[in-house]
């Protein structure tokens, strides 16, 4: 690290300590020259992730437009309020661990379903009839019915659709 007082290039490491859990580390540092003392913060920085939409545009990850889909879906529903963050981060988390840096947005719409699923089944329809734009009634009641059906036949257990397996 250079000082920023005489621009040594090299300056001695005083004291360090791990902040926030461990993510950050605090550094005193002190100029072998002239004496100044700086403190440096480090961080891991995170590989960028890109979303490759639909028409084959690819723009950066933004976390705060799924999470913004995820509180409209469960918006006066009975969950708890940090409900959408933490399914947010549950996802960038699946995304992050298959060590892609680059995601389709169906897959981002596939696993957002299937955290909502497990939340909240109300949330999850609201999702999914914008997400799959459902054409018709039909269509919506063969959904409504798979879950019913998945309720009562599982005791709780829920089975994944063939489309979101297919979509990973």
């Amino acid at each position: 690290m250079r000082c920023p007082s005489c621009k040594e290039p090299d300056t001695r490491v005083v004291d360090s300590r791990d902040l926030d859990e461990g993510s950050v580390i605090r550094r005193r540092r002190a100029c072998r020259i002239c004496g100044t003392r700086v403190t440096t913060y480090e961080r891991a920085e995170l590989a960028k992730l890109y979303v490759v939409k639909r028409s084959g545009l690819r723009e950066e990850y933004d976390p705060l437009k799924l999470l913004e889909g995820l509180r409209i879906a469960l918006a006066r529903r009975p969950v708890p309020v940090d409900a959408p963050e933490r399914a947010m981060e549950a996802i960038e988390a699946q995304i992050r661990a298959s060590g892609a840096t680059e995601i389709s947005t169906s897959r981002i719409g596939a696993l957002a379903m299937a955290a909502l699923r497990e939340i909240d089944q109300i949330g999850y329809i609201r999702f999914a009839s914008v997400y799959q734009s459902f054409e018709d009634l039909a269509t919506l009641k063969r959904e409504v019915d798979m879950l019913v059906e998945e309720k009562g036949a599982g005791g709780g257990k829920r089975r994944r659709r063939a489309s979101v397996e297919s979509e990973a």
